[in-house]
Formats: structure tokens, sequence, C-alpha cells
């Protein structure tokens, strides 16, 4: 390919200041004005105390540092194109120009001394250590054929293609249902199933997106301010709206940064969160202190009185007395007892709820919903006391994500598979959200499937997972796993063990849209590869990004085009069509095109907002790298349906309008097929929700339907971990491993020096009352027992965490089985060894963090040298058999470490780990719900296939 180095470009034409999306006075005044990006004049510090001026071009993307997607401004320097720093972008509706630590860091990541720049494939055994570099050719020619074989030989099932946290929306559904396979695979059951669930089973959407900023109370079930779901841009409207009065309620049994800025800080026993809601719903109801207007209108509450009391009057005032009684058991003194807390504290909570006056602002992601047997009825009580405050969709209070959120598509979308793959989604687990990722190992050891190509995309399973060791042992077997493809931007401990390792590009190297739920307006952003841009904005050309990013980075849309292209050469498959150029029939589609069409064609209010700054739709987002679509969006549900959605729409018993439809169509992402909305009892028409009544369902016919009647209504389910199951006096104690700090995040941040520098010490967090009891101090080495091993972790006392729990961040434990196959800048290299047989598994550290050489001075300046433990490894599975979310939570014996014991060391008996899935998979049930369906059509379900596949035997 054509290597580009431009001569000293010329400065572009200037471009208005105004910002998209911009209100006046929310105008951040130290950022360069718009017309100034194509040519930001900035002293160079190093040269310091001379005044040696630099010339740059700023161009916006996106953060890929995780899930927040904040915008930035890359400075490209003018002179050799490269990237110097990474700021805010002030364009961003979400972020506003602010980022936290991890944004800057990304010039860690692109600089890197260490990081992939060359594909590379395997030539001894997986985790051997033995790589040869290859062509891209010669890899997209091997993996394309593997691919083509098992399409054509009807094995679809057989590909899978594994993501950790995409970073984008809507382009990954493109190739695999152009593939026509159930391949998609994700990470979401161990990060927020639980509380995708008891949010759906509501209303249809699966996460909330709360108006901080105009909250009068805001509910916080996590250290969200700093580290929570969308954390940057949530933090920024929590402080707003403590600003503005709002009162702030954490709860969470660590005394978080956000638990330091709370007025009310509630540590309760992990897993009674549920009754603590549902006690402060109880008080709700029995003063009488809710919307009744929006619970008529709203809930399903004839159903509820049908199923659970059709002795009582079908009035709506029956049904309040009787769901006042229904919950009458929920006292404050029954969630006191279940917490662990004082009673009076929960009334606290309660009567602050009680005056919130319709404006509540709550969140629940992971924490709890992710921690404990049951968690997704947290998510559940959380709304159901949204609800009778009124507080859901108002200003100030808390709407569904969907209402927030705007996914475009590219041109000629493929339609629907009909395949069904059980190695994601299994009988087992038919209100599953989403894929049982977690089992995959177990379930390729029990021989229910293969896999032909396995790809696992910015994704690091073996670290990030619970029961890391049984993925090694699967991703070992060639047998089970045909060829194993990682795509990573970095070395990982996953990485190690695959067939091909091709590098893929960082924040400033890539095309991706995206959009998330920061605040009650929906926005588009545009991450985009800056020197590229830079480049062509000043006159030279680049056909593939390989040729301006370093080595042979390549961005996945453009290697998804090619494989693509390659699996069907000569368009028989039906593949090669939905690759094509919509600007040149027949010719391969360029990244260029694929935008330009989504901008042009996808996105409202884009064409004319280009056409008024005399750009095109392409041309402003990447000026800008975002664009504001819609902003104040509050009450969907009450929209009403247009002429054209109500042609051909007939009300069934419950009101529902639907269309006609057939089993070979495509249910939507979300919500029934045929759906498209509700008729009330006053004769309106509106949206309404994405349930199967298109209500906010108090009594869930899903859950009744698939065989879980007991759990229809928001309940409590004592958690593997309540109060009840610990023996203090035994040494047993609650292991939180769910938070991290807040600089790093899971493992695409190992390679940033700043970040490291920053935190790079892994204490296991242990109150003094605990630490007395065993005669720990700080900084002794203790042995943690779990159901299936053990770790070692150097203790820190403290008064930050309630008695009866201890904790460890899930930000550090990175390893290395070779030297130069993983990040110095944070890993430590280990021996893996099998102390007593095969199924034994002991990781032992060999060295820590150290400095070393490199072709950036600083690594000869690490001063750190804590690689953490790697605590996963010692979690068995524990899938939820309702969500089917990981249950992170663990019961734990503590005790001196014994004699031979090392900090970081890691035992786990394999035998053991199969022994805890079967026992967790026995709590599960499969069961078919009406018609024969697999599970339910509204809930979300990543490249839905037709209605038939929903279908056992059609």
């Amino acid at each position: 390919m054509t290597r580009i180095v431009p001569d000293r470009p010329a400065v572009a034409d200037s471009q208005p200041t105004e910002l998209p999306g911009e209100r006046t006075h929310e105008r951040l005044r130290n950022y360069p004005p718009v017309e100034q990006w194509d040519d930001v004049v900035a002293y160079d510090a190093k040269a310091h105390p001379r005044k040696v001026p630099r010339h740059y071009m700023l161009v916006p993307t996106t953060c890929f540092n995780c899930e927040s997607a904040c915008g930035l401004l890359a400075y490209v320097d003018k002179e050799d194109f490269s990237v110097k720093k990474v700021e805010g972008n002030p364009a961003h509706p979400g972020s506003r120009g602010r980022n936290c630590a991890k944004g800057p860091a990304t010039i860690n990541q692109v600089n890197d001394p260490e990081r992939l720049l060359y594909p590379l494939r395997r030539t001894g055994s997986r985790g051997g250590g033995e790589w040869e570099r290859v062509s891209w050719d010669d890899a997209l020619d091997d993996i394309a054929a593997r691919i083509r074989t098992s399409i054509v030989e009807g094995r679809h099932e057989e590909v899978m293609y594994h993501v950790g946290r995409p970073g984008e929306d809507g382009f990954a559904e493109r190739f695999l249902q152009a593939w026509g396979v159930d391949g998609h695979n994700s990470h979401t059951n161990v990060c927020s199933s639980g509380a995708r669930l008891g949010q759906t089973l509501w209303g249809g959407y699966d996460r909330p997106s709360p108006d901080h900023a105009n909250a009068k109370v805001i509910l916080l079930l996590s250290s969200h301010l700093e580290t929570g779901h969308y954390f940057n841009p949530h933090a920024q409207r929590i402080m707003e709206g403590k600003q503005g009065g709002a009162k702030l309620v954490v709860i969470d049994p660590r005394m978080s940064n956000t638990a330091s800025h709370a007025d009310v800080w509630l540590a309760p026993w992990p897993g009674s969160e549920a009754a603590i809601l549902l006690a402060v719903a109880s008080h709700l109801l029995r003063t009488r202190q809710i919307d009744e207007a929006y619970l008529r209108r709203w809930f399903n509450w004839q159903t509820y009185l049908d199923r659970r009391h059709p002795d009582r009057p079908a009035t709506f005032e029956s049904f309040l007395d009787a769901l006042e009684s229904d919950y009458a058991e929920y006292t404050f003194e029954f969630a006191a007892a279940e917490a662990q807390v004082p009673a009076a504290r929960i009334e606290e909570i309660a009567k602050l709820v009680a005056s919130c006056d319709h404006r509540l602002a709550a969140h629940i992601w992971r924490s709890a919903a992710a921690g404990n047997l049951g968690g997704w009825q947290v998510a559940r009580a959380l709304w159901f006391v949204l609800a009778l405050t009124g507080s859901i969709g108002t200003v100030g209070g808390t709407s569904p994500n969907g209402w927030d959120k705007f996914i475009p598509h590219g041109p000629d979308m493929p339609p629907a598979h009909d395949h069904w793959n059980e190695l994601a989604w299994p009988a087992e687990y038919p209100l599953s959200c989403n894929e049982m990722s977690i089992l995959l190992p177990h379930f390729l050891q029990e021989g229910r499937g293969r896999l032909s190509v396995y790809f696992s995309r910015v994704f690091n399973p073996v670290w990030t997972y619970p029961d890391g060791f049984s993925w090694m042992k699967a991703l070992r077997d060639t047998d089970k796993i045909g060829l194993h493809v990682a795509l990573t931007p970095t070395w990982s401990e996953t990485a190690e063990f695959a067939d091909y390792v091709l590098p893929t590009g960082h924040a400033t190297e890539r095309h991706d849209t995206h959009s998330y739920e920061t605040h009650a307006g929906k926005w588009l952003g545009f991450r985009q590869p800056v020197r590229r841009v830079a480049l062509e904005r000043s006159g030279h050309p680049v056909a593939d990004s390989r040729e301006v990013n370093p080595g042979e980075v390549w961005e996945e849309n453009e290697f998804w085009f090619e494989l693509s292209w390659r699996i069907d050469p000569d368009g028989s498959l039906g593949i090669r069509r939905y690759f094509e150029s919509p600007y040149r029939p027949g010719e391969k589609i360029t990244v260029d095109e694929y935008y330009r069409w989504i901008f042009e064609n996808q996105v409202p209010g884009l064409p004319d907002k280009a056409a008024a700054q005399d750009m095109t739709p392409l041309q402003y987002m990447r000026r800008y790298g975002v664009i504001e679509v819609q902003r104040d969006v509050y009450r969907a549900d009450e929209r009403p349906l247009t002429e054209t959605e109500l042609e051909g729409a007939e009300p069934d018993a419950e009101g529902v309008l639907r269309k006609p439809t057939d089993l070979d169509s495509t249910p939507p992402l979300v919500g029934e097929a045929g759906a498209v909305g509700v008729r009330h009892e006053d004769g309106t028409t509106t949206a309404g929700w994405l349930t199967p009544s298109r209500k906010l369902e108090v009594y869930s016919t899903s859950m009744a339907d698939w065989g879980w009647e007991d759990q229809a209504t928001p309940g409590y389910i004592r958690s593997h971990v309540a109060r009840s199951e610990i023996d203090l006096d035994k040494g047993e104690l609650v292991l939180v491993p769910t938070f991290r700090l807040p600089t790093l995040i899971h493992t695409r941040s190992g390679n940033a020096k700043y970040l490291n520098e920053i935190a790079n010490s892994h204490p296991l967090w242990l109150n003094s009352h605990d630490a007395a009891r065993l005669a720990v101090r700080t900084d002794d080495l203790v042995r943690v027992s779990t159901s299936i091993g053990y770790f070692v972790a150097r203790v820190w006392v403290t008064e930050g965490i309630r008695p009866g729990v201890c904790a460890l961040s899930h930000h550090m434990g990175r390893w290395r089985l070779q030297d130069q196959e993983g990040s110095r800048w944070v890993s430590g290299l280990v021996d893996i060894t099998h102390p007593d047989g095969d199924e034994s598994w002991l990781l032992r550290y060999k060295g820590g963090v150290a400095p070393f050489e490199s072709d950036d001075p600083d690594s000869s300046r690490i001063w750190w040298s804590d690689p953490g433990v790697h605590q996963n490894l010692a979690f068995g599975v524990q899938p939820d058999p309702w969500s089917g979310m990981h249950c992170w939570l663990q019961k734990v014996r503590m005790e001196a470490a014994h004699p031979g014991d090392q900090y970081g060391d890691v035992f786990v008996d394999t035998r053991r780990s199969r022994e805890v899935y079967r026992e967790w998979l026995a709590m599960a049930k499969a069961t078919l719900g009406p018609d024969g369906q697999r599970r339910p059509e509204f809930l979300m379900r990543p490249v839905k296939p037709r209605r038939r596949a929903f279908r056992v035997g059609e």
C-alpha cells in the first residue's frame, strides 16, 4: 500500500463559530473558536521558556476508553501530521468539552511503544508465544475461506463474533446478517444483564436515562458519579442537580467518591437493595403519596387484578388497595433487618423520595443488579418507585434509554436470518439479557457445539470473565475452536491464545457512530481517524487507513468490508451485494461512502444543518464530530400516533394497536412484532411502551408465560450472599469485586502510562471490625478462598466499607505469559503451573511492574511495581436463572496467608469449576412460551432473526 508523506498543507477555509446544539450560556470559552480549528497556534511546552510556536489542525473524534463515548479534539501537528494531544470537544452535547483522565490518555495508547503494529500468526501451540508476521492478505484469505466453508456446509452457528465494549452502534449487525450467522456474542452477562431484565420487564427498554441536572432527588445505587454508566456526562449533571438544590442519596456498601458527596449514604448488606426500595414503595402506597392519574393510565393494572386478585372488583381503586396490601410486608423494619441498617435511615430515604415532586432521577446498572442472585429485581423495584412517584419521563425524572438514543443504519441493510445459536441462547435461559457468554467454555466442554471461527473483538474473556482457566482450556483446544482471531489494539491475556492477532485502531484511528443516553436529548457521535481527516483536508487523499495509521494498524470497518468481500468473491452467496457502494454499483463500498449515505439519509435535520453552513452532511460530521438530533426529550410514551402508523392497525382486547405480520418478518430490536401503539380508555392513541401490553407492566405476563409467575411482579429475592448465608465466626465475608477506580477501565486502558501512574495499587478493602476479628492489619497478606480456589491479596483496613464485606477493585491484576506479549506499564510476568494435576491451576508472578527500555523514555522511569491480583480467575460461573447475569458477589473465607503463599497467587481446581457451573445451571429451567416461543420477542436481542426462528419446530 502507499504510505502518505505530505508536504506542509495550506490553511483550509474557516468555518462558522456556532457549535451544533450549543446553548449560549453553556459555551465553553477555553476552547479555540471553530473557525480556527484548521490552524491553531500553540507554544511548544518542551521548548519552555523559549516561545516556539507550533501549528495544529484540530480534528474531532470520540473517546474509546469506556462506554461514555465523550467527544475529543485531536491536535494534529501540521508539520508532520502526528497527533500531539487530545482534549475535549466542546461541540459534543453529552460530554460538553469535558473529559475524565482516560480521554487525554488516548495519546499514550496511540504512542505506546509496545502496541501491536502488524498482523501476527501463531506458529507453535496456542499460548506458546511463538508468532510470525503475516500479511493482511494472507490472514484475510484464510479467515474468509474458513467462514465461507462453514456457510456453504450449513454450519452457520460455528462462526462467532464475541465483542467486549462495542464502541459503535449498528455496524456489526450488517456483516453478521449478511453472512446469515447467528454469531453475535457479547460481554453483557458479566456487565448489565440483571438491570436490563428488571427494566425491560417494565417498559421494553433496558436501561435508564436520568435527567439529573433538573432533579429534586437523585437516587443512585452505585458509585455512579465517578465510575457509573456514562459517568463523565452523568457526573457533570449530578453536580449541576446538586447545585440546583437536589438531594443526593447513595446506596452502596462502600464509601465511594460519590457517597462522599451524598446527603444520605446508606451502606446496606449486599443483596438487600430490593427490600429497601420495596419498603420505600410500600411507604408511598400506604401514605398515598403516589401519582394516581399516571398509574391509572399507564399501569396494566387490570391484568394485575385479573392474575393476582380475580375476586376483587375490577376497579382502579380496588387495584390500589390490593397493591398496598401486597406490599405491606415490606416495612422499614423488615428492610432494616435484611440490610443490617437502622430502620430510621430507610425511612429518611423514603420521605425524601416522597417529596420529589415527580423529579426523581435514579440509576441502577451494575452494582447490586450485577452482583446478586435475583439482582434484576433491584432494577424492577427501582422502576416501581419511579412509577409510583410519577417520575418517569418527566423533567428532572428518569426516562428509558431508547428515548434518548439514536441508531442509524447503512444502505441496503441485510435481511434477518432464520438461525438460532444455542451456544449463545441456550434453552435454559429464555429470559436472559443478553447472550449466555460466560458459559461458552462449559457448553463446548459438554459437546453442545464447536466453533470453526471465533473472533474476540477488543475483548479479553480470559481476564474479564469469571473462571478464566476454563477459558484458557477451551481456547487451547483446536478441536473445540478451530480458529481464534483476536482483533485488538493491544496485547491481552486472551490474545495470547489466538491464532491471529490483528491490530485495530484506537480512538484517533477508526470510524464509528454511536449514541448514548447521557441526558434528556438525542445526539449522534462520529469517531473518525484524525490523521486521515487532516491529510484529506490538506489535499492528500487517503484510500485506506493503513496508509496513515502506525505500522499496518487497520480500522475495523474497512477490515469487515474486505473480509465480507472475500467470503463471497463471485457474489454467489448473496453476501457481497451488502458491501457494494450505493454510488458505484458493483464496486466495493468505502468508509466515506458508507457514512456519507448514513448522514445524507438517516439522520433527521443533518442535511439542513450542513447546508446552512455550506457543507455536505459528511463534511459537517467530520468538522464537528457530532450532531444534536433532538433536545428536551420527555414523555415520548404520550407521542400521538401518525396516520401512517395507524393505517392498517387494529386494537386487540387490551387496546394494543397491531398490524398484520407473519413468521418470516423480523421483530423490531425491542417491542412486539406488528405492535405500533396503544388505545387508551379515553380514546387517545399514543406510542406507549414496548411491552406486550404497550404499557408499564407492574404484572409481567412474559414472566408468567415462561414459567415464573411467582416473579411476575416487583419483588425481593434473597441473594446468595444474604446475611443469613454468611458465618462471620468462621471467617466468611462477602467479597464485592464489582467496583473499580475511575482512572482505569477493565483491560482496554492498561497501556496508558498516565493512568497507571495515577492508579497503581490494588488493596483489599476490609473494615476495622473484621480486621480485628481476623487479626490482620494493613499490608498483611491474606488468602481469600472462593468456591473454586483462592487468591492472595494485601489488606487495607478502612472505615470506608461496611463490616462483613470486603472489596477488591477490578481495574488491576494484569499479567503476561511471555515478556513481550503484554503491557509492561501494568502487567507482571507469570508462570501458570499444575501443582496437583491437569485440573489444578496456579498463577504466580515471577516479577512485578518494573522499568524497561523502549522508544519512550518514560518507560525507564516507572516507579510503581504492583501488578495487582487477578481475582476473577478464582470465581466460578454463577448465572442468575432469570436474567442470565453472572452474580459477581462472592461468599469467601478470609485467613492469614499460608506459608509459601505469594502476593497475587491464584489457585483454581477446574473440576470444582464444572461442579459450580452445574449447581447454578440446575437453578434455571428450560421453558417455552406461547406457541413454542424460545423467548419473548419484545426482549432485546442483538441481530434478531426472523420470527420463525423464535419458535421451536418452525
